[in-house]
């Protein structure tokens, strides 16, 4: 059925992982009971995916932008822009957006990055924020939270620059940092005022923040308070091609981070949002697919993301990881029967590799198989690191991934006569 085959892209957020000794060197997938994308490797096409490119760590978002066939190098521009998109925050041409944590801090040493990865009252955090530091100086202040611990801040104002260090140190038991303009910056006053500003607020921040009845209630629980802001990721306004311009199909983004989101906005996708997606170890993994069912109703392609997976691995916990790919395994397999598979094609992967041994993202291959209309069976049985390495897809680049699955779906373009 050339041309009506709908496209489906499956991530599990930095699924892939590194052999573990506890786990009898296996890694979280392959220990994890997968029957869903073992039927998918076992009757599909498999091989590793690179996301970015072999030995280079991807983000999410980088991730997302090569799997889609944005390439990075090119159109990237910070990651704040896309979490300050996939809030509902305009990022203007002159603006500095941001990615933020709310974070725990004594003094000036992190304790924890996360805030212990808070779920509740950070719209009372931001309002006081945005209450408290409406400008610093003649430069507006624009914060909105986002899920669980995350937020995004957007500077508006003259003669702003993107070119600042961090403020984040990226790991606890060490001070959190004073922004600076980066060496060689094209703008020094500009990344001067930028720095700035960001030292201000981040300072005042953590005063609005420390005395706050959120923070007075979650020490009282024993919990760890959200008593500062700490932003990262600056950068300025993308422009990217229109989705469905570039491919010919109607495309929807399903998933759970505002950063992610914030890439589909970009690229003028449908951002479908689904009760209770959590983002979180909770999110109701079921309501996901039914929500896929649903979208290939009105749209021919679907991305969707189920983040959980990633946090096991930047927790160093192998347990909650192994649960967490058994959630997307679950979603895949409300898919399996519930989808028309002479129809529909599929690509199971992750967007980067967390490994439990790391604590962060890696630049190691992670698996990828493709199972439905136009795959060709290899001699893979199950879905996992090793069994994949050796499918008949070898090795695949993320840029490559959207010719890929046109060519299945019969949507590919001839090059040439």
């Amino acid at each position: 059925m050339r041309g009506d085959t709908k496209l489906l892209i499956f991530i599990g957020d930095g699924m892939g992982g590194r052999p573990i000794a506890e786990l009898d060197s296996q890694t979280t997938i392959e220990a994890a009971n997968t029957p869903a994308m073992d039927r998918v490797a076992r009757e599909g096409s498999c091989g590793m995916l690179d996301p970015i490119a072999p030995g280079r760590p991807a983000g999410s978002d980088t991730a997302h932008m090569a799997i889609l066939g944005y390439e990075p190098e090119k159109y990237y521009r910070g990651r704040g822009p896309f979490e300050a998109k996939g809030v509902g925050i305009e990022v203007r041409p002159g603006d500095v957006a941001f990615r933020c944590n709310f974070a725990t801090v004594e003094g000036k040493m992190v304790v924890d990055r996360r805030a212990g990865r808070i779920k509740s009252g950070t719209v009372e955090l931001a309002d006081a924020i945005r209450e408290e530091i409406p400008k610093i100086g003649d430069v507006q202040i624009i914060f909105e939270p986002s899920v669980e611990h995350r937020a995004a801040l957007v500077l508006r104002g003259p003669g702003l620059s993107h070119e600042i260090s961090e403020v984040d140190p990226h790991e606890p038991d060490v001070d959190y940092f004073e922004s600076h303009a980066l060496e060689g910056a094209e703008d020094v006053a500009g990344a001067n005022k930028t720095a700035r500003v960001i030292n201000e607020f981040v300072k005042r921040a953590n005063e609005v923040l420390q005395d706050h009845p959120v923070s007075k209630q979650r020490r009282a629980q024993g919990l760890p308070p959200a008593n500062i802001v700490l932003p990262r990721g600056a950068g300025t306004a993308v422009h990217l091609e229109d989705f469905e311009q570039r491919y010919g199909v109607h495309g929807a983004m399903i998933v759970e981070v505002d950063l992610v989101r914030g890439v589909g906005e970009y690229l003028n996708m449908d951002v479908i949002h689904v009760d209770g997606a959590t983002g979180g170890q909770d999110t109701d993994e079921l309501a996901i697919a039914r929500a896929i069912v649903e979208a290939f109703e009105t749209h021919d392609f679907v991305l969707a993301n189920i983040k959980c997976p990633d946090l096991g691995g930047h927790d160093g916990d192998c347990q909650t990881k192994i649960d967490a790919i058994e959630k997307v395994d679950r979603a895949i397999g409300h898919l399996l029967e519930n989808l028309d598979w002479d129809c529909t094609t599929i690509m199971v992967t992750a967007d980067h590799c967390t490994p439990c041994s790391l604590m962060d993202h890696s630049g190691d291959s992670v698996p990828i198989a493709f199972f439905g209309n136009g795959t060709r069976p290899d001699d893979v049985d199950v879905y996992g690191e090793r069994a994949c390495s050796k499918g008949i897809m070898g090795n695949l680049r993320g840029m490559e991934v959207m010719n890929v699955m046109l060519n299945f779906a019969g949507r590919a373009e001839k090059f040439g006569a």
